[in-house]
């Protein structure tokens, strides 16, 4: 497995293009971590109508842009206090919907540092019944990527608004998120820790010796076609 070197890219945008590259261009010989951090974003799965999900009003108000990714799922709120990651790998049947092969090494990590965590009935990662991870996937003939949210110390209040729509806005047929109360892996955790702490302890999960990371640096060109 190698990391993939984002560079400390905040742009969501940018992020979600990136993960897309990574997806359907990386030699798929290897498996890739990608971990990443997304300044203030609502993003929606591919099946979702942008209207049922999302309170257009506020996001527009506080400037909050709002992108659909290529997995299914539901709509999540990323900010500065949200840690994602995404784990390619090449397609396989017995990989396919199996959210606890994938969020192991996550929840593995989290464990470590004394935090109940354990996979809900929807694919999330709770602790103490609580959501702090949503997951979803994406598939192509040879390819796979499952990835998640981990919401650290996000503006919850922002979120929520974000992401509350009013009952008989409207209806159609497009997948539907299923809410959840949620909270922030920070109340769980010793005072002091911060995301960068929680970021290396989820690369010593992957790696043992996280000064020795194999990385994938992207070229100019690479990164024009981003």
């Amino acid at each position: 497995m190698k990391l993939i070197d984002q560079q400390g890219i905040t742009d969501p945008f940018l992020n979600l293009a990136l993960e897309e590259y990574a997806v359907r261009r990386l030699d798929i010989r290897e498996d890739y971590l990608l971990l990443y951090v997304n300044e203030p974003a609502v993003v929606v799965g591919k099946h979702q109508n942008v209207w049922e999900e999302v309170n257009l009003v506020f996001v527009e108000q506080e400037g909050i842009p709002v992108l659909r990714r290529i997995s299914g799922g539901g709509t999540v709120y990323h900010d500065l206090g949200n840690l994602n990651f995404s784990i390619i790998t090449r397609f396989d049947p017995r990989k396919y919907n199996n959210y606890e092969y994938f969020t192991r090494p996550i929840i593995a990590a989290l464990r470590k540092l004394n935090v109940p965590a354990e996979m809900g009935p929807r694919n999330e990662i709770e602790v103490s019944g609580l959501k702090i991870s949503g997951n979803a996937q994406f598939t192509t003939k040879d390819r796979m990527v499952s990835h998640g949210t981990i919401l650290f110390s996000a503006d919850l209040n922002r979120l929520r608004e974000s992401l509350r729509v009013p009952e008989g806005h409207i209806e159609s047929k497009s997948v539907k998120s299923q809410r959840s109360s949620v909270a922030n892996l920070v109340d769980f955790l010793p005072p002091g820790l911060t995301l960068e702490d929680l970021r290396e302890v989820i690369l010593r999960e992957f790696w043992e010796n996280s000064s020795a990371i194999p990385r994938v640096r992207f070229t100019p060109p690479q990164w024009w076609e981003i």
